[in-house]
């Protein structure tokens, strides 16, 4: 009883020390037929795809349109452009085309929204996967996503923001990377689960 202890706590330990390097899930870079940058993480998820996007990866950017905080401000009677409209905006500054940017409908609440979205755009019977751009730590839950909603739709390539500042092999350093590693393992359970717990409204 003693030893399957001690193999049990080295194996938590084990887990533990290296939960952060598993969670990033990253493909190498191809062509595409799109870039997709996910919300969040403003502005350097704009900046990585305007990166890819001038080094000839694809042709194009597409944006997702959260639709908080803009609905909350809006009911305040606050002005708020809303975070697609700031990425747009971003990548203007950084020398992408107007015609090169796209903001995907619907609105969207969550990743699996956002994916939903993606997936709709996606050109039917396009060989090319949309690449998608988002943080270090959502890489493997996108990956995990993707297999649970894109139904027949196409492939993606996962790619982390390089300026990201999260660290897989110390996570616990940081308050932000412990919060990032703490909400991928609870949403990566999730979606395990079948996505049984829905976004609030």
């Amino acid at each position: 009883m003693a030893a399957a202890a001690a193999a049990l706590l080295v194996s938590l330990v084990f887990a533990f020390l290296n939960v952060g390097r598993w969670l990033v899930r990253e493909d190498p870079p191809e062509k595409a037929q799109a870039i997709a940058v996910l919300s969040g993480g403003m502005p350097i998820r704009a900046l990585e795809a305007a990166k890819l996007y001038h080094d000839g990866f694809a042709p194009a950017i597409w944006l997702t349109q959260p639709e908080e905080p803009r609905e909350t401000m809006e009911a305040l009677g606050v002005p708020f452009e809303g975070e697609d409209e700031v990425n747009a905006r971003v990548l203007l500054k950084e020398g992408v085309p107007s015609s090169a940017i796209r903001i995907l409908q619907p609105t969207v609440l969550n990743t699996a929204d956002e994916l939903k979205a993606i997936a709709a755009a996606m050109a039917p019977g396009e060989a090319k996967p949309v690449m998608i751009v988002t943080s270090k730590a959502h890489t493997r839950r996108v990956h995990a996503l993707w297999g649970l909603l894109e139904n027949g739709h196409g492939r993606i390539v996962v790619r982390a923001a390089s300026a990201d500042s999260f660290n897989p092999l110390h996570w616990w350093g940081s308050t932000g990377d412990a919060l990032d590693v703490v909400r991928e393992v609870l949403g990566l359970l999730n979606v395990w689960a079948g996505l049984p717990l829905r976004p609030a409204r």
